[in-house]
């Protein structure tokens, strides 16, 4: 089954896109919770953090190295949140494996 941000990859449906290069993008959640509400993806299709391999580790480092470079383009230089979920119970919708990235305000402890 074709997930979401698949569709998004190929340009099915549309997003607002903020950041794409060869292996990742970043686009604005439809339901923002915060200011800046940012899903950072993977272009290989990966469905759960569960799923990810050895393989995979230098993809996801360079996940997080494209969160920090948007985050200093939208200038969240006061701190941000990442969020991922995990599965059915931690709230994970799409299975496809996605960062939350969320700014633009202050975030309380713990979260929910």
């Amino acid at each position: 089954m074709t997930t979401v941000f698949k569709k998004i990859i190929d340009r099915q449906i549309p997003a607002k896109i903020v950041y794409e290069d060869d292996q990742a993008l970043v686009f604005e959640d439809i339901h923002p919770q915060a200011p800046v509400h940012l899903i950072v993806i993977p272009k290989k299709e990966i469905p759960t953090v569960n799923d990810i391999t050895e393989a995979d580790e230098a993809l996801v480092g360079h996940l997080f190295g494209v969160m920090a470079k948007v985050a200093r383009q939208l200038g969240l230089a006061g701190g941000y949140r990442v969020v991922t979920n995990c599965g059915p119970d931690a709230g994970q919708e799409v299975m496809h494996l996605h960062f939350h990235m969320l700014g633009g305000r202050t975030f309380d402890w713990p979260p929910g």
